[in-house]
């Protein structure tokens, strides 16, 4: 017995070939995407890790460049700061070092001037108050008041001996 085929095995057969070739491609689409599912998971990884190394690597130059960032205006304030208050505790040494050497000197001019006054005056005692004055040439001695009755010269409103040119 032969068999003939008929519209409807003939149709059968179609679908059950496309039926067949159908969950084939499904399945080599699915097998297809499962691989480009891993590959794209791999390669996201693999972003991903680059990604996070780059991210690191840029976080560290940037810690190194801030902790040198904060050092160059630590330096340089602490310059300025050690020059500011350095100098100004040298110019007030300074300063207070000449205040009391002028102090000093002061006082010593001051008890020389008391002895030169003491000496002037044991001078005026010593020579019971003459003074020598030269006027052109000519000599005389400056006596106190009251020592001549009527003197014959005067020396700035004083009265005078003339002593003789011989």
């Amino acid at each position: 017995m032969e068999r003939t085929s008929t519209a409807n095995d003939l149709s059968d057969r179609l679908r059950r070939r496309l039926e067949s070739e159908r969950r084939e491609i499904e399945e080599l689409t699915a097998s297809e995407l499962k691989r480009l599912a891993e590959n794209s998971r791999r390669v996201a990884r693999n972003a991903l890790g680059t990604i996070e190394r780059d991210t690191e690597e840029a976080t560290g130059r940037m810690r190194e460049l801030l902790a040198k960032a904060w050092q160059r205006p630590l330096i340089v304030g602490l310059s300025l700061w050690i020059g500011f208050f350095g100098g100004s505790w040298a110019t007030m040494r300074w300063l207070a070092v000449s205040i009391h050497d002028r102090i000093e000197t002061r006082a010593g001019l001051g008890r020389d001037i008391e002895d030169a006054r003491r000496t002037l005056a044991q001078l005026e005692v010593d020579t019971w108050g003459l003074v020598f004055h030269e006027i052109k040439g000519e000599r005389f001695v400056v006596v106190p008041e009251g020592v001549l009755d009527r003197p014959s010269w005067w020396v700035d409103d004083r009265p005078a001996l003339k002593l003789s040119n011989e």
